[in-house]
């Protein structure tokens, strides 16, 4: 298996994201420039958090127009396995293979802090977890407020198709517990066909003891089963 994380100007977080799947899972993982042509034959992409082109116009707007875009969207069309994290959710939402949009925080201020997820596990990017399984991410966005409109907010919540719930250490799903102010206290979806991902949460910071945790491994681990075994 080979994995694939696309970096843009500004991409910060992909480092991170290469050590937690080569390092740490030992996956054959390499970057692609976002001026690349080619996917290299990779088995899931990844586009990892940062500031794409500094957030210039609209977060992950400029980075929707990489010449690299194109052959995700060809991959993901195919089937083909995306994760989109924080920014990489950003450019999934800008680029149509996510519905919606990440607006600024409720509070208009920078989050940076650990947070609790309740986990939706039927999708192929969280089969190694338990269904409602409380686990702990760190987020790291100021725009993170994820918005659509009534109708398509009705088919992810009808379709199951929100994967990651804000929550508190209890498990409820209230605004005490919505770091951003994301409607249904949303962090993550996936498309309809349920083979891209996007979150705004990071796991590849949640990927060892020694900086806090390892739950972040199981959103790598549960995809590369997939992918590798096929269920």
């Amino acid at each position: 298996m080979k994995i694939g994380i696309v970096v843009f100007p500004g991409t910060w977080s992909e480092s991170d994201t290469f050590y937690a799947t080569k390092d740490i899972l030992g996956i054959n993982t390499e970057y692609i420039w976002h001026k690349d042509q080619k996917l290299n034959n990779t088995d899931l992409i990844i586009l990892p958090g940062g500031f794409s082109y500094g957030d210039y116009l609209r977060t992950g707007a400029i980075a929707s127009f990489s010449p690299i875009v194109n052959k995700v969207k060809e991959f993901a069309n195919s089937g083909g396995p995306v994760i989109g994290i924080c920014n990489g959710f950003q450019i999934l939402c800008e680029t149509k293979l996510l519905p919606g949009i990440l607006l600024r925080n409720k509070d208009l201020s920078f989050v940076c802090e650990w947070s609790n997820l309740k986990v939706n596990n039927n999708s192929i990017f969280t089969n190694k977890f338990k269904n409602d399984e409380i686990i702990k991410i760190p987020i790291s966005h100021g725009e993170g407020n994820f918005q659509a409109d009534e109708r398509t907010i009705k088919e992810l919540e009808e379709e199951n198709r929100v994967i990651f719930r804000y929550c508190s250490d209890e498990g409820e799903t209230n605004i005490i517990s919505n770091p951003n102010g994301s409607i249904n206290n949303i962090a993550g979806i996936i498309n309809k066909e349920g083979n891209v991902l996007g979150m705004m949460p990071h796991p590849e910071k949640a990927c060892e003891k020694l900086i806090g945790g390892i739950d972040g491994l199981g959103i790598f681990e549960s995809v590369i089963k997939r992918v590798t075994n096929g269920n």
